[in-house]
């Protein structure tokens, strides 16, 4: 069914104040809430909910939730109950007065990341770009010059090893059977941890042919147990498709070397992908790359774009203008790359990789010095943000935490140029209005007085 709408009654209550009466309007979160687009949100994501049924939950409320869970790194669990605790959050989310229970079920969250999909979490980034023009966070002059780079968003798995996963497919086939009333020859519940454990103390102990040895151990154990299914659930049909999943899962793990291509680094997210970006401190990280794209002058994120299967980074400029493009509805006129970006093979935009000495203006010159700004906002993504470890499932759970940790890093920037713009206007009460005319002339944007 439609969700609630979270409509203002002018009718005061008798026992209660409104939030908009006890709090600061000048608070950032406040002001912000008043120049997001909120019913842009409702338009867009009500053709999602059927006509019948339970009502949904408030669209505004799942947004703003959302925005605050990514610009303060926060869980799902989380956000929901500072939610409880700070009035500014909730009078964010639509809320009219202040409440004392739990908005929703922290769950709920993860299933409207799947309502919403990822051009839902494409219209969030979207939007905070409107913001950002709106309160001069970012220049409209800046969307056409942008930076271009890749980065890994890192999986929330362990470090993958042999003996781990061997032993840990074995225990998850192991359960399935006993689930099922399945009765196996032999589980190796006892002797597979031992092994596990051994083959991790000679590796620790560089006995490198002793670990060998366990984890050849561990390899047969998990063979055994999968021939013991496959041969007893020939007779019964119906078993089969409950076990096709992680029958195919150990059968991978069997026959995969270490020199092969597409390997299985994760039960539970086997779409994770083993990416060397020649870093001195972290050879390998195990995720899926990402595209970044951000304005030249402002650091602001215009693009957001997962890619899985490790593709060459000159094959994802196309895809990364496109987007870029596509959210902030302006044209690209210069992107800014590494030489990683070599062989892109794009006729438009103007393409200039770091490095480049001739046919440069003196502007371009300028603009090809800050191709390394994108470096810290990628810092900042992964430091301040979600992008450092992504614990959203499957390649759809990719696609959106990268959209989604771009609008928090914009959230993040536009809360900085709402105080900056606060601090400016009180500055300029204090000390007079010639101050507040040399601010003018340097140019500081003042807001209108807000109290």
């Amino acid at each position: 069914m439609q969700p609630k709408r979270q409509i203002t009654s002018p009718q005061l209550d008798m026992f209660r104040s409104r939030l908009e009466n006890i709090l600061n309007h000048g608070h950032p979160l406040y002001r912000l809430s008043g120049l997001i687009g909120w019913e842009v949100f409702e338009q867009e994501f009500g053709k999602l909910y059927s006509e019948e049924g339970r009502p949904g939950l408030p669209i505004r409320l799942m947004v703003g939730l959302t925005y605050l869970s990514h610009a303060f790194n926060t869980s799902d669990e989380e956000t929901v109950r500072r939610w409880v605790e700070n009035p500014y959050h909730q009078y964010f989310c639509g809320e009219e007065y202040f409440q004392h229970r739990l908005p929703i079920d922290p769950s709920s969250l993860s299933r409207w990341r799947k309502r919403i999909g990822q051009e839902g979490a494409e219209l969030i980034l979207k939007l905070t770009v409107t913001v950002g023009l709106a309160c001069k966070a970012v220049r409209a002059s800046s969307l056409e010059r942008v930076i271009v780079d890749t980065t890994v968003q890192e999986k929330a798995i362990a470090y993958p090893t042999d003996s781990r996963l061997y032993n840990r497919s074995r225990e998850r086939l192991v359960k399935l059977a006993v689930d099922q009333g399945l009765h196996l020859r032999q589980s190796y519940q006892r002797l597979g941890p031992r092994a596990l454990m051994q083959a991790g103390r000679y590796a620790h102990a560089r006995q490198m042919r002793r670990a060998g040895r366990e984890i050849k151990r561990l390899k047969t154990y998990l063979g055994r147990v999968v021939r013991d299914i496959v041969r007893k659930i020939a007779t019964r049909p119906e078993l089969q498709p409950v076990f096709q999943t992680e029958l195919a899962l150990a059968e991978r793990l069997l026959v995969q070397k270490r020199q092969d291509k597409n390997k299985l680094y994760s039960l539970h997210a086997p779409e994770v992908e083993c990416i060397s970006k020649g870093k001195a401190h972290k050879k390998f990280e195990f995720g899926v790359k990402v595209s970044v794209a951000s304005t030249n002058r402002d650091n602001f994120v215009v693009g957001m774009l997962a890619e899985p299967g490790n593709p060459y980074d000159g094959h994802t400029l196309g895809r990364s203008i496109e987007q870029v493009e596509r959210i902030t509805g302006c044209t690209v006129q210069r992107g800014y790359v590494d030489l990683g970006y070599r062989g892109h093979g794009l006729q438009k935009p103007q393409v200039l990789m770091s490095g480049r000495k001739r046919g440069l203006t003196p502007q371009m010159k300028k603009e090809l010095r800050r191709r390394s700004a994108v470096e810290p906002v990628i810092g900042h993504m992964k430091n301040d943000g979600k992008l450092g470890r992504n614990y959203l499932l499957g390649a759809l759970g990719d696609a959106i935490n990268a959209l989604l940790c771009g609008a928090g890093h914009n959230i993040r920037l536009i809360l900085k140029k709402l105080r900056e713009k606060l601090f400016l206007f009180l500055l300029g009460l204090l000390l007079g209005d010639r101050s507040c005319s040399e601010c003018h002339k340097q140019g500081a944007a003042l807001p209108d007085p807000v109290f």
